[in-house]
């Protein structure tokens, strides 16, 4: 018989989320975006450096029929280390499992921080449901691989100690990239990720990227499948590789990014603290903009 892996936190506590309220209230708004599939992934629940805010709002303005959990959505690493749970997190959940009491199907595929989930693959939860992938359809017929795509990371699967190591210097750069857009927020600029910004500086870091994409790539090709879709690297991307569309949809420590699909299949890079900022600028600069 398998062995359940213990959680790390009481599972009970998510086993009603419908039957509480929001600390943060959802957001009643006329004509939220309608799409017809949403990706997000690496959303990093139970850390500091979840952009939880930025998501509740990403939440309360867009809808879809169907919604992928590409992986990493609570950070079963950190909290096996500390607690951090605030009420924002709360927050997420509960309107996560709102909507799938409205009808749209919540696909979860756990990636390797919240790999403690992936014992439960092809059973639902509050009207989730969890594999290790899927296969999506767009509406113009492509079919896509769906995973979070660590089982391509050579160091998640060969070196833990330096995964997690890795993971470690990971979130000293996310403290510091906390403390910077607190100063920026001081002075009305708007989030800017340090850790974005590094990533696309570093050769290293550029050059795991790019391979990371094509070896995911090559995956979907050797299915016969025409694209795929995966997080795990804190990079949102679109493009083709040897004639197999890859995309990723981002995350909600760096980028705040997600990946959606309208209703004649195209498909886009939602950025939303861009989307944010240009909500909230001043109408002035909205019309020197345009002009």
């Amino acid at each position: 018989m398998a062995t359940i892996t213990r959680l790390p936190f009481d599972a009970a506590h998510f086993a009603d989320f419908h039957a509480t309220q929001p600390a943060i209230p959802e957001r009643i708004i006329g004509g939220r975006r309608q799409y017809r599939t949403i990706w997000i992934s690496d959303v990093h629940l139970g850390t500091r450096g979840c952009n939880a805010a930025m998501l509740i709002d990403f939440l309360d303005h867009v809808d879809s029929e169907t919604m992928y959990l590409v992986g990493d959505i609570i950070d079963g690493w950190a909290l096996r280390k500390r607690f951090y749970w605030p009420d924002a997190h709360n927050d997420i959940v509960w309107r996560v499992l709102k909507r799938a009491k409205r009808g749209t199907r919540i696909v979860y595929i756990p990636g390797n921080h919240d790999e403690m989930f992936r014992q439960f693959s092809g059973l639902h939860f509050g009207g989730v449901e969890i594999t290790r992938q899927a296969i999506h359809e767009t509406a113009d017929g492509k079919r896509l691989l769906v995973l979070h795509g660590d089982e391509f990371d050579a160091i998640t699967l060969s070196h833990r100690w330096l995964a997690h190591l890795g993971d470690a210097a990971y979130e000293a750069m996310m403290a510091l990239n906390r403390w910077l857009n607190g100063v920026r927020r001081m002075f009305n600029l708007p989030y800017w990720s340090l850790s974005k910004y590094a990533k696309q500086k570093v050769k290293n870091a550029v050059s795991f990227i790019s391979k990371f994409e094509e070896v995911v790539a090559h995956e979907a090709a050797h299915r016969n499948i025409d694209g795929v879709v995966a997080g795990h690297i804190h990079k949102a991307e679109m493009r083709t590789i040897e004639g197999v569309r890859y995309y990723n949809d981002g995350d909600w420590v760096e980028g705040c990014t997600a990946l959606v699909e309208h209703y004649d299949g195209t498909m886009e890079i939602l950025h939303w603290a861009e989307e944010m900022a240009a909500r909230d600028a001043p109408e002035s600069e909205v019309r020197l903009e345009a002009a």
